[in-house]
């Protein structure tokens, strides 16, 4: 694909977020539809790449244009609806050079963007590692928004919750051969189970170059929150063996979803072997972690996925803020542009080596600054429509139960130490010893499948932060906040490169898009949708600002 058609077909994408609303799923698919492997939870992202095509795939490409002029009746299985509303934006708002497109341009340029795939639950839109969550079929018949209901009149709940004696009681029927299991995440033993099942099975890109490679530190800390319940952490095993073979997860959350408090569940970790994924064991997994929360008078989850299904209540995009640029290009996470060397690129991202805060009363969070941390962070994320509510406990789990084995001390900040997965730091005003600030961040690394020289990415994700800058007045209009937010993250980008991080990752949530740029984290290809089960609210501001709402503001919740 040349360069040009490819920045064409990039811009095509920026416009398509969802279907249109009146649109309809593809209905040529099977009724069994494909399994829904590695769907509920967060999708890799994947860095911006460009290729040149060949002559050979330049011809190929000329006779589907021909071919796509010769189309009547769309057997594409493009959505007309569809179609349209790309075709009248791309005119609208894509300037001189996409005046003169036409139905038959945008139909190829939706082909090559595979967006039948995305329509049907099959494809996200350029995320590596996209979670397949399969078509509309499965999820047609769930209480999730659909395509063409238009925006609610108001939030609540889609179905009524039931009393414990009208669930079912009963689990749902697996495939011949295959049987139930409780992993007990505390067990180490079991832990490694599911460890070696996600690290082997688990999220892909489209080129089978990364993985997601969760440590058992990181399961741990995950899986087991305040208040956890082991049946809410499901396995399918080989009757004959015990091997474990499927998994899906949930922990509890409580939400905040515009001015509507509730218990919820966090649906994460839903893997099937990859030999097995033509046993439609996805779908009762899903089915079953729902029955399991439902016993527990759970009715609402939160679950995200790299592909659209019915219906995103927000999409953000992942952003990435290169460090080891060697290592990123060796590996294709980064291209190299044309009018640059690795040595270049590598000045140009060149990290700082010491915080900048240091000798500001930036340090560690420790168990003393609990309390402080909670109150600053409750009052902060009053900023954003939907929000995880923490009590102590939970706020003391997050922040510092995945702190690693090692000494700390005022130079904890320049190395990991082993198995640390949260890396959490405050600032102490010196004189009043209040918590000003803080921010954090997780390790997540993903296992490198196309390189002879590196076998892991070691990747940093910006987890959650605040500043009490926020509460000041007129922070906005003078930049006030966006500068503060700067210098703590942007020690963030210096304590991830000083702990051998090759890239730390956000998103566009919370406040994320006053500083991301400025602090050099490119845009990335990939996006990842947050879903509500089981609740109906309006669209939150996400990758765009929605009724008035700024970019990313919609969001407060960084899902694992």
């Amino acid at each position: 694909m040349s360069a040009s058609q490819k920045a064409k077909e990039k811009e095509l994408a920026e416009h398509i977020e969802s279907p249109p609303e009146d649109g309809e799923p593809d209905s040529s698919s099977e009724d069994e539809g494909p399994e829904l492997e590695a769907a509920v939870g967060s999708a890799l992202p994947e860095a911006s790449t460009a290729s040149t095509a060949s002559k050979k795939k330049k011809k190929k490409r000329s006779k589907a244009v021909k071919a796509l002029s010769a189309l009547r009746g769309h057997k594409d299985g493009l959505p007309q609806d569809l179609v349209n509303v790309v075709l009248e934006k791309v005119r609208a708002e894509g300037g001189e050079a996409a005046a003169q497109a036409n139905e038959e341009t945008v139909r190829l340029a939706l082909e090559h963007m595979k967006i039948k795939d995305v329509i049907q639950g099959k494809a996200g839109i350029g995320g590596k590692g996209k979670k397949d969550a399969g078509d509309h079929k499965f999820w047609s018949e769930q209480p999730v928004p659909q395509p063409g209901e238009g925006a609610p009149l108001g939030d609540g709940y889609i179905e009524p919750s039931k009393p414990p004696e009208e669930v079912r009681q009963d689990p749902y029927p697996l495939p011949k051969d295959f049987e139930w299991s409780t992993p007990d995440i505390s067990d180490s033993a079991q832990l490694r189970e599911v460890y070696e099942l996600l690290s082997a099975n688990y999220v892909e890109d489209d080129n089978a170059s990364f993985r997601f490679q969760y440590s058992a530190e990181f399961l741990r800390w995950a899986l087991m929150p305040p208040g956890y319940h082991r049946d809410w952490h499901i396995g399918v095993r080989v009757a004959s063996n015990k091997k474990l073979v499927a998994f899906i997860s949930a922990v509890p959350i409580t939400l905040r979803v515009r001015d509507h408090v509730f218990r919820a569940s966090e649906v994460n970790f839903l893997c099937v072997h990859k030999k097995l994924r033509s046993k439609r064991l996805a779908p009762v997994l899903i089915k079953e972690v729902t029955r399991q929360c439902h016993l527990k008078g759970i009715f609402q989850a939160l679950y995200t996925a790299g592909v659209l299904l019915p219906t995103p209540v927000s999409t953000t995009r992942y952003y990435h803020r290169c460090m080891n640029i060697p290592k990123l290009v060796s590996v294709k996470f980064f291209p190299i542009p044309s009018n640059m060397t690795v040595a270049r690129l590598a000045r140009l991202y060149k990290v700082p080596d010491r915080p900048y805060l240091l000798d500001s009363g930036l340090r560690e969070m420790e168990e003393k600054d609990i309390p402080q941390v909670a109150e600053l962070f409750s009052r902060y994320m009053r900023r954003f429509g939907m929000v995880p509510v923490y009590t102590l406990e939970e706020m003391r789990h997050q922040f510092l139960s995945g702190l690693g084995e090692g000494p700390r001390d005022k130079n904890s900040w320049k190395s990991p130490r082993e198995g640390q997965v949260i890396f959490s730091y405050v600032i102490e005003d010196p004189q009043t010893h209040k918590i000003t600030d803080f921010f954090s961040f997780y390790s997540l690394p993903s296992t490198v499948m196309s390189s002879d020289k590196y076998n892991l990415l070691n990747a940093a994700y910006l987890y959650y932060y605040a500043t009490d800058v926020a509460f000041q007045d007129g922070v906005e209009e003078d930049d006030r906040l966006k500068k503060r937010l700067e210098e703590l993250l942007g020690d963030a980008v210096i304590i991830a490169n000083a702990c051998n991080f090759d890239v730390l990752n956000g998103l566009t949530l919370m406040d994320n898009a006053l500083f991301l740029e400025d602090l050099k984290f490119g845009t990335g290809d990939g996006v990842l949708n947050y879903y509500l089960y089981n609740w109906r609210t309006a669209p939150l501001a996400g990758m765009r600002p929605i009724d008035g709402v700024p970019e990313g503001r919609g969001i407060g919740v960084v899902m694992l």
